[in-house]
C-alpha cells in the first residue's frame, strides 16, 4: 500500500496517511477520474471503503483522501445520524489535517491558504474558491480556464458540451446564460471552462 501511495501523495505525507488507513480498517481503491467528484466514502458489509480519483496532484488527492478518512472516523465516533458535511466531519477533518498542514508537506506558496482553509472547512474544497485555484498550479495543463478568467460576454463549454455565456457578477459567483435554452444558471468563479468565443 505505501509503494501504491507514493505514487500519488507528498514524500512526507506517505507514512502518516497510510497509518490512518491502517489504523481506521480503510480499503482504499483509487479510480479514473469522475466528474461530479474527488473522491467517495461508503460503509459496505462492515468496511469502510474509500474511493479517490487517480488524476489528482498529490495535494488536492491528500485533501480529499483525508476528506473522505474523516467520513469513516467520524461516523464511527458520532454515529450514522450525523450530517455527512456537518459539525463533526468538520472537527474530525480538522483534526485529521491538522498534522499534513506543514511546510515539510504543502508548498510555502499555498500552505498558508490551505491553513485558512481548514479554520472551516467546506463539503467540497472546490467552494473555497482560493483554495481550488492554489491548488491548481499543480495539476496537469490543459486548455481551460476558470470562468472568472474569462471576460464578460464569453461563450464557454463546460464538461458536458452544454454552452453557456458569461453574465453578470452576484457577490462571489457567476450567472451565465445556456445558450440553447435561454435559461440561466450560477456558476461558481472556479469553475473550469472551455472558452469558445471572446465577445
Amino acid at each position: 500500500m505505501k509503494d501504491i501511495l507514493t505514487k500519488y501523495l507528498p514524500e512526507r505525507a506517505v507514512e502518516p496517511a497510510f497509518l490512518l488507513i491502517a489504523e481506521n480498517g480503510i480499503y482504499l481503491k483509487i479510480v479514473n477520474e469522475r466528474k461530479t467528484r474527488h473522491g467517495d466514502y461508503r460503509k459496505q458489509n462492515g468496511i469502510a471503503q474509500i474511493t479517490v480519483n487517480a488524476n489528482l496532484n498529490p495535494y488536492r488527492f491528500l485533501i480529499t483522501l483525508i476528506h473522505e478518512i474523516a467520513h469513516a472516523v467520524a461516523f464511527e465516533k458520532y454515529g450514522r445520524l450525523i450530517k455527512p458535511h456537518g459539525k463533526e466531519w468538520k472537527y474530525t477533518f480538522q483534526q485529521l489535517m491538522l498534522p499534513f498542514i506543514n511546510p515539510g508537506i504543502f508548498p510555502q506558496s499555498v500552505l498558508p491558504i490551505v491553513a485558512h482553509h481548514f479554520r472551516n472547512p467546506k463539503a467540497s474544497s472546490d467552494t473555497d474558491a482560493r483554495l481550488s485555484v492554489a491548488l491548481k498550479q499543480f495539476d496537469a495543463q490543459n486548455n481551460k480556464n476558470y470562468i472568472f478568467e474569462i471576460p464578460y460576454g464569453s461563450i464557454f463549454r463546460i464538461d458536458n458540451g452544454r454552452v453557456f455565456k458569461k453574465g453578470r457578477k452576484r457577490i462571489k459567483r457567476y450567472e451565465c446564460q445556456e445558450v440553447s435554452s435561454g435559461s440561466v444558471y450560477i456558476f461558481q468563479p472556479n469553475v473550469e471552462v472551455e472558452l469558445v468565443k471572446v465577445v
